[in-house]
């Protein structure tokens, strides 16, 4: 089938990417001259694992393409997916959907044939609705269906995600629809992947819920790990105790920062927003919210107790700042909050990250970057585990003791032991959920 992807941002590049790589024949249509020309070149502009080379093994096949003329690429394409931001719109929270309506009625004026217009973007309840009426505005004798198509991707493992799903969920109102859909996911109907077929209300339900679930269940876990850090409990026992409980389940039950990315502070903020709206309030949404800001806050503290309350004149050094490991995506990031404060304290601060520093140098004025954590740690007052990627977590940690000024640690991903720390020289050592501990004769 001819399909055509509006957007080549992560979730549409990743989406066209794989549709090409299932045998139909994509084309990525983005109005960003630059990115496409980029993509031309077999540049990859975000980064994802494995993503450049499944993208220029099916452009070499003839399966994939990229352009700016929006009318070529659905020219008898038979689905169009929408995978255009839909950001936190300012003042009142609620997703923007400016420009998937723009999307929707750009092509009720190019479309010439049947077309499935299928919404891939997260949008709140009712958007598929209003989609099709914007769309029968434009274009009142198009013969056309809508349908709703949540992503469900992880940023650094979309491309397992995509291929090896936990199900598609697939929001249509008609049979007609709801073939075309069948024969996009045919590949994964044919190896029994779970497909998940719905009203439009449903599926953009779904993908709100669950993301907010998510959040919710990291938010539980930092509160909890909050108060095993007063009642002397370990948070990595306590979550793999509860995580053996098939009801729960161990995903997402690691302490940390608080979440970040481009899906659930938005989504959270969005559901909280459909809502109030609907004078249903989202109480748990909304609190999880509120606390997920708290615990970032509280990592600040923790630095500062690590430093003796005082971060003037200190120099700390940052490991890892995007949102998560395996991408370089920073939107909502904990860095995005603990980095300035600490700069804001007056401490000196150097950054390291394997993917972060493109985005990051914009976003984080006032840091120094360098090339590995070895080289951040040298003299530094204080070591700051933000990013669990693999770099760092086999340090040598009798190297940085040695290097840094007053070798203490902040592990705010709990990737190592206190009792490893110690062994190898710190003086100091805190992380999320376990007692902290600092020697006596290094205190400030």
């Amino acid at each position: 089938m001819k399909i055509a992807v509006i957007g080549t941002g992560y979730v549409g590049l990743v989406s066209g990417v794989c549709f090409s790589d299932f045998g139909h024949t994509v084309t990525c249509v983005d109005k960003d001259a630059t990115k496409i020309d980029m993509l031309l070149r077999g540049e990859v502009p975000i980064y994802e694992p494995g993503l450049e080379a499944l993208m220029v093994r099916n452009v070499e096949a003839g399966r994939l393409s990229f352009t700016t003329d929006l009318a070529s690429a659905i020219d008898g394409a038979g689905a169009v997916f929408i995978a255009v931001g839909t950001p936190t719109r300012r003042g009142d929270g609620h997703a923007d959907l400016t420009y998937v309506m723009a999307a929707a009625e750009e092509i009720a004026r190019l479309a010439r044939t049947y077309v499935v217009i299928v919404t891939k973007s997260t949008v709140p309840v009712g958007t598929n609705r209003q989609v099709e009426e914007v769309v029968r505005a434009a274009n009142p004798s198009l013969d056309f269906d809508v349908a709703s198509n949540p992503e469900f991707l992880r940023e650094g493992a979309a491309i397992d995600d995509f291929m090896k799903p936990d199900r598609v969920v697939v929001g249509v109102q008609t049979d007609r629809a709801a073939d075309v859909m069948a024969e996009i996911y045919r590949p994964l109907y044919l190896r029994d992947f779970p497909i998940v077929t719905t009203d439009l209300e449903s599926a953009e339900m779904i993908k709100y819920a669950a993301n907010a679930f998510l959040a919710t269940k990291i938010t539980f876990i930092n509160e909890i790990a909050m108060l095993c850090e007063r009642t002397g409990a370990d948070i990595k026992q306590v979550s793999q105790g509860m995580g053996l409980d098939g009801r729960i389940g161990n995903k997402f039950l690691h302490a940390g920062p608080g979440y970040g990315g481009s899906c659930f502070p938005k989504d959270t903020r969005a559901l909280a927003r459909i809502g109030q709206e609907h004078a249903v309030p989202m109480q748990i949404t909304e609190t999880v919210i509120k606390v997920n800001e708290e615990i970032k806050r509280r990592m600040i503290d923790k630095i500062f107790a690590l430093c003796g309350d005082r971060l003037a004149g200190k120099t700390v050094a940052v490991l890892g700042v995007t949102f998560k490991p395996n991408t370089d995506d920073m939107r909502d990031a904990p860095s995005l909050t603990i980095v300035p404060a600490l700069i804001g304290a007056g401490a000196k601060v150097r950054v390291t990250d394997p993917q972060g520093r493109h985005e990051g140098e914009g976003l984080l004025p006032g840091v120094d970057w360098v090339e590995d954590a070895y080289e951040a740690c040298e003299n530094a007052d204080l070591v700051v585990t933000l990013t669990e990627w693999n770099e760092f977590r086999a340090l040598d940690l009798k190297r940085l003791a040695r290097s840094m000024a007053t070798p203490h640690m902040a592990d705010l991903r709990n990737i190592y032991a206190a009792q490893d720390a110690e062994k190898a020289g710190f003086a100091a050592y805190d992380s999320i959920g376990r007692v902290a501990w600092q020697k006596e004769e290094t205190a400030q």
